[in-house]
């Protein structure tokens, strides 16, 4: 998503696009879609957009000539999401996208001038306070709705149960809060960061939970993410490098068995204009 100095893997943003779609709140499109400009060709930002997951998962699902722009800082990324545009819109009007280079904490008004509909997803947990103050601000002179989607809210469950899951859990959540060279991270409180900010600004948020659900058919997601989920604790943590050494050779076991069952909580936001 590049957020700042945040860089995420192509590999990686491939391994999560059938989880993440599956878990998008899909009835706050029912919410957008009435909200949105009723004829000519939709301009859709996205923020962060990466690979362009989530034009493929919210194109297909709005009517009508769409124009995407996809911002993120990093080339390969903005080139695989070009090279993977969605084709057609629910009704099999044209979809086009434009890949443009940018730091979506630098965002200027003019940037997103004539927007229809801003997106992002997995993204504002990624931030700083300042930093998402800002793009809230800067969003809202566009004037148009914004969905913000898949943002982390500090929820983790493993099945089996493990003594070692909750303190692994406080010390990942603590990680995503920690701070940078940026400024203290959001982590899991950038959803009610989002909604103070949003709301305050006179809009109508609505929010809806949005987990990740891996089972048997999402092993090898649910390994990795494991195998993150962990380093990032043990960088918070030095002390869980020696503690968890069998506990994590027994989850990717479970989990290459198809026997580990894991929830990650995210919640999705719908901002609409009054």
């Amino acid at each position: 998503m590049s957020a700042g100095d945040a860089r995420v893997s192509r590999h990686w943003l491939a391994l999560r696009e059938p989880a993440d779609a599956a878990a998008r709140a899909d009835d706050l499109v029912d919410h957008l879609e009435p909200r949105l400009a009723p004829t000519g060709r939709r301009v859709i930002h996205d923020l962060g957009g990466g690979s362009g997951s989530m034009g493929r998962w919210l194109a297909p699902r709005l009517p009508g000539a769409q124009h995407w722009v996809v911002h993120d800082r990093d080339a390969d990324l903005l080139a695989a999401a070009a090279a993977d545009a969605p084709q057609q819109a629910a009704d099999g009007a044209p979809v086009t996208v434009d890949p443009r280079p940018s730091d979506i904490t630098r965002l200027r008004p003019q940037d997103l001038a004539g927007a229809t509909l801003i997106t992002a997803s997995a993204l504002l947990d990624m931030l700083t306070a300042g930093e998402l103050s800002q793009l809230i601000a800067v969003c809202a002179t566009a004037d148009c709705p914004i969905l913000f989607t898949l943002t982390v809210v500090g929820h983790v469950e493993l099945a089996p149960a493990d003594p070692l899951d909750a303190r692994v859990a406080a010390a990942f959540n603590a990680h995503q809060r920690r701070t940078t060279q940026r400024g203290r991270l959001l982590g899991p409180d950038a959803v009610q960061h989002a909604v103070q900010e949003s709301g305050g600004r006179g809009t109508e948020v609505r929010v809806r939970p949005s987990p990740w659900r891996l089972g048997a058919p999402q092993a090898g997601l649910a390994a990795e993410w494991f195998t993150g989920w962990v380093g990032a604790a043990r960088e918070q943590e030095p002390a869980l490098v020696a503690e968890t050494q069998d506990y994590s050779r027994e989850r990717l076991a479970q989990a290459s068995a198809g026997q580990l069952a894991v929830t990650v909580g995210h919640a999705d936001l719908l901002v609409l204009p009054r």
